[in-house]
């Protein structure tokens, strides 16, 4: 990380300069907006030739994330290559940063995609989470409860979001029902899951970061966040937090992206529990969905933020100019379209998605000011 940041940090990369990209989602496909605002070009690498940044990047390269001739390609066309999942294989990165310059490094990366590496180094630089257990092996998943205590949930390691591979342990779930969980989980394949004591908390925040080579540090205003079915539904800033709670917030972030030396924008989730204390949950080391609220009310958006950071350029103004609420448009959601084009104050984002499956993000819309 030390030699990328010195690339980066040397000079800014010129206009006309090619960002790389590793995924096509939604977050990759904004990631290329506003390269190519900044006058950047883009080439996207994703499995598949629908996906949603494809249709806006200069080339996409359809292949795995671990093919070494797409990565050969990425690499040969790009000048700085940038994720916008942590679903990777860490040896891509691994095998890309000899090659061309990677912001974010492998390092936030294998803390953010496994959940006992990200709890054990949270607690190493003093950010509190939930108590929690790791458990390897069926036979010691009964016990690990016992230790945290009922309501608890269990999480798998690796691979979950947006709610998959997560299970509420309540008062009233039996033994039998909490092991049939850990067999529908592994599916007859190893794996590690972690017991997390479930909290009693007020509401969920989250607070992004953005820090370039030479340690620069931004933090956005906290969103408040309400999940419906393990899902984001909004985000809204200001959130109901007191001045104490929000630079409490930042502070985290701030001490977890000097920690992981980042390169680019983090998000922290956090739980405020009722005692006004603050309590780490997840980290996505990219932008994150909680903040799409600044492309509308943001001076810098946090994917301009990280094309800043990633290429060398000075970080922009964080600061709210007004008000905000992001709803996400889920699945069939996305009938209700033309009603939010009727409403003046609606800012709406699509993201090219044909299929509107059941939980699938299809794009959102911002209310600015006051919202209906």
């Amino acid at each position: 990380m030390a030699e990328q940041a010195e690339r980066n940090g040397a000079a800014p990369l010129p206009v006309g300069s090619v960002v790389g990209i590793l995924g096509g989602g939604q977050l990759g496909r904004m990631m290329a907006i506003a390269a190519n605002r900044l006058g950047f070009k883009t080439v996207i690498l994703s499995p598949r030739p629908e996906d949603p940044a494809a249709s806006v990047a200069h080339h996409h390269i359809c292949s795995a994330f671990d093919d070494e001739t797409g990565l050969a390609k990425l690499a040969e066309l790009s000048d700085i290559v940038t994720y916008e999942l942590e679903q990777l294989p860490a040896d891509t990165l691994r095998w890309l940063i000899p090659r061309v310059p990677v912001a974010p490094g492998v390092r936030i990366l294998e803390v953010a995609q496994d959940r006992v590496r990200e709890k054990t180094f949270l607690s190493s630089v003093g950010i509190p989470t939930a108590a929690w257990r790791a458990v390897e092996r069926k036979d010691d998943l009964l016990a690990a409860l016992a230790e945290i205590g009922r309501p608890a949930v269990l999480k798998v390691a690796y691979g979950g979001y947006d709610g998959k591979g997560q299970a509420m342990l309540e008062q009233t779930t039996i033994d039998a029902e909490v092991l049939a969980i850990w067999d529908r989980f592994a599916d007859g394949a190893d794996m590690t899951v972690i017991i997390e004591e479930k909290l009693d908390f007020e509401c969920e925040l989250s607070v992004i970061v953005g820090r370039s080579a030479d340690g620069d540090k931004v933090a956005y205003d906290p969103a408040f966040n309400i999940h419906k079915n393990h899902i984001l539904d909004t985000s809204e800033v200001p959130g109901p937090f007191t001045p104490l709670v929000v630079e409490s917030a930042k502070a985290i972030g701030f001490n977890l992206a000097e920690a992981l030396e980042l390169v680019g924008v983090l998000c922290i989730e956090l739980f405020l529990l009722r005692s006004g204390e603050l309590r780490a949950n997840e980290i996505a080391p990219r932008p994150h969905n909680s903040g799409h609220w600044t492309l509308d009310a943001a001076h810098t958006d946090q994917f301009e933020q990280l094309v800043r950071a990633a290429c060398g350029l000075p970080l922009g103004n964080p600061g709210r100019f007004i008000d905000a609420r992001m709803q996400n448009i889920i699945g069939d959601d996305v009938a209700k379209v033309p009603s939010y084009l009727k409403i003046s104050n609606a800012k709406l984002h699509l993201y090219g998605k044909r299929d509107a499956r059941p939980g699938r993000k299809m794009g959102h819309v911002t209310f600015i000011g006051s919202t209906p």
